[in-house]
């Protein structure tokens, strides 16, 4: 089995997360498939304070993935981001975008935008 990607916590620490097993909890799956989700970059983890944790913001309302991330994750990752880089740029200010943010655009009518901006960005 392979190694569970997880990444330096580039992230302001104030920014809320989630533990591997509270997502479980959250997506109603084993903790196995939350690693193939991580595996398959659907997610992205980073380590605070040694712990493997998923910021709160990858979940829309009712606790499931937000709808686009995925998405926009293999976008930039196919366009050369590295984790560190892909978690930086969707949580980089950005006052032209609503909620500040690409990661919480992606949580309004303005996903598509981020996409394009991501889509631009990575190539």
């Amino acid at each position: 089995m392979s190694t569970i990607p997880y990444c330096d916590d580039v992230l302001d620490r104030t920014v809320p997360v989630l533990q591997l097993v509270d997502v479980a909890k959250q997506l109603d799956l084993v903790i196995t498939r939350v690693h193939q989700l991580l595996r398959d970059r659907r997610l992205l983890a980073i380590k605070r304070d040694r712990v493997p944790v998923v910021p709160e913001v990858f979940f829309d309302d009712t606790g499931a993935i937000a709808k686009g991330l995925p998405g926009l994750i293999a976008v930039l990752h196919d366009g050369g981001f590295t984790d560190e880089e892909i978690l930086e740029w969707m949580f980089r200010e950005d006052v032209t975008l609503p909620g500040g943010n690409a990661i919480s655009a992606l949580h309004t009518d303005a996903m598509r935008e981020v996409i394009r901006r991501a889509q631009a960005s990575a190539f």
